[in-house]
Parts: C-alpha cells; sequence; structure tokens
C-alpha cells in the first residue's frame, strides 16, 4: 500500500477520530465523512483514497467504540502508524480490518510524505524522504483479519470452508 501522510499529534481521542454527535449511525459512509472534522475541519475534503495518518502515543484513546476504526477505513485511509495504540483501540483496529503500525520514528515523517507499506515484510518506506522503518511483523493470524476486511468476514470464511 502508498499513500500520502496526514499528521496528527498525541492522544488522538476516538471522539477526536469522529465525534459523539455522529454515533447514531453504523454507516461507515456518514462516519466517513465526519473523519477528524473536530481536529482538522476540512480534513475529509482533502485526503485521497490510500492516504495514511500518522500519528504520536496513544491514538485512539477514550471510549471503546468501533465507530473510530470504521470511520478511518470508510475514508479509505490505508493505514495508521504511530509510536502506541489504546489497547481497545488496536483491538478495534484489527478487528474491523484496519491496519495499524507502532513505529517509534514517526516524529521523523512529515506531512504529505510518500510511503508505502510493506505489511508482511514490517517495512515502511518513506518515499520522499528515501528512508525506511521496521515494525514488528504482524502475527499470521491478524494479516489474516486484514486480508480477509476483519473479524466477520473472516469469521464468515472459516465456517464456510467446515
Amino acid at each position: 500500500m502508498q499513500g500520502k501522510v496526514w499528521k496528527f499529534g498525541d492522544n488522538i481521542d476516538t471522539d477526536l477520530i469522529i465525534a459523539a454527535r455522529y454515533l447514531n449511525t453504523s454507516d461507515e459512509k456518514v462516519l466517513a465523512s465526519h473523519l477528524m472534522e473536530d481536529a482538522r475541519s476540512d480534513f475529509v475534503s482533502l485526503i485521497d483514497e490510500g492516504d495514511i495518518i500518522v500519528a504520536g502515543e496513544n491514538f485512539g484513546c477514550g471510549s471503546s467504540r468501533e465507530h473510530a476504526p470504521v470511520a478511518i477505513k470508510g475514508a479509505k485511509i490505508s493505514a495508521v502508524i504511530a509510536k502506541s495504540y489504546a489497547r481497545i483501540f488496536y483491538r478495534n483496529a484489527f478487528n474491523t480490518g484496519l491496519p495499524i503500525l507502532e513505529i517509534q520514528e514517526v516524529d521523523a515523517i512529515n506531512e504529505g510524505d510518500s510511503l508505502e507499506i510493506d505489511l508482511e515484510a514490517g517495512v515502511v518506506k518513506n518515499l520522499t524522504q528515501n528512508t525506511q522503518y521496521h515494525f514488528s511483523p504482524i502475527p499470521a493470524f491478524m494479516l489474516e483479519l486484514l486480508k480477509s476486511g476483519g473479524l466477520i468476514p473472516y469469521a464468515k470464511t472459516q465456517t464456510k470452508e467446515k
């Protein structure tokens, strides 16, 4: 996957990702249309399919709502890279099929940089700066969740095979 970077700071909570006033729906297109609205009001009008969110520490803190990763995925963001994640957001992201990566060098990545991610190799290439970063490879089961589109689609494929 490859995309342009959109940079955010530390402690981006689920209410900044998708404000509580929009939680009366689980429609990913509706949620996506309000992604990061309270952090950057014009965000949705600026992003392109495949772009990447890069943030600091504790991304996805706050509530346990699945709406946050659903909104990100619905906006066609290809991945989120951060120094660390709130534990429940981490689980919800994989369960909804959103790739998230932990990389400590996010401060070296600039907004607008073009990144290329190889999930299986555990490498992020910064094509703008001609550098690369490594992350711990995603376990095989978690890669299967991502390839299937999340936990529910994965479970459906497993049920059909039996």
